[in-house]
């Protein structure tokens, strides 16, 4: 959605080639600067408030991104995306780690990658098929609705871990 429906919607709204350029660069580039320490936070404070936090966060993100017409709101939009993802992204790289054993780690990691680049190949086939459906609009706020619910998932059910060092992990207080 973010590489398809969110420039198309740039463009619809008037924006110039460039700056949708600019627009569709915020939110990696936030990403990329904002997880240099959430990993560590993580450990800090646990898993499940960035987890949670993080994807509410994106979720409001789109939800802005899909109400705004013009550059500021998709900007702030695309920025808090961005920040959203890089509270969540490393913490969740974490706990995949923290429920593994050390000799089968790197293995689990793979298969949560391999599971969530197909949600992005199949996000992006779902997010397109109901922009045809019902427009673009309406299929970004689907995808915000259904990050937003997976933030409250998270929220409700998942236990919050922390490492306590290079091999163990238990509850955070």
């Amino acid at each position: 959605m973010a590489w398809g429906l969110f420039p198309l919607l740039f463009a619809a709204a008037g924006t110039d080639l460039k700056r949708i350029g600019w627009l569709a660069a915020a939110y990696p580039a936030a990403w990329a600067v904002g997880q240099i320490g959430t990993g560590a936070l993580s450990d800090a404070i646990g898993r499940k408030p960035l987890i949670a936090g993080g994807m509410r966060l994106q979720a409001a993100g789109i939800a802005l991104v899909g109400w705004s017409d013009g550059t500021t709101g998709f900007a702030c939009g695309q920025l808090l995306l961005g920040v959203g993802t890089a509270l969540a992204y490393p913490p969740l790289l974490a706990a995949v780690g923290d429920g593994a054993e050390a000799s089968w780690r790197a293995g689990a990691v793979g298969v949560y990658r391999l599971w969530r680049d197909l949600g992005y190949a199949a996000g992006a086939v779902v997010s397109g098929l109901a922009a045809a459906a019902l427009g673009i609009r309406p299929a970004i706020w689907i995808v915000g609705a259904l990050t937003f619910a997976s933030g409250a998932i998270v929220a409700a059910r998942m236990s919050n871990v922390r490492r306590l060092g290079a091999s163990a992990a238990a509850p955070a207080r």
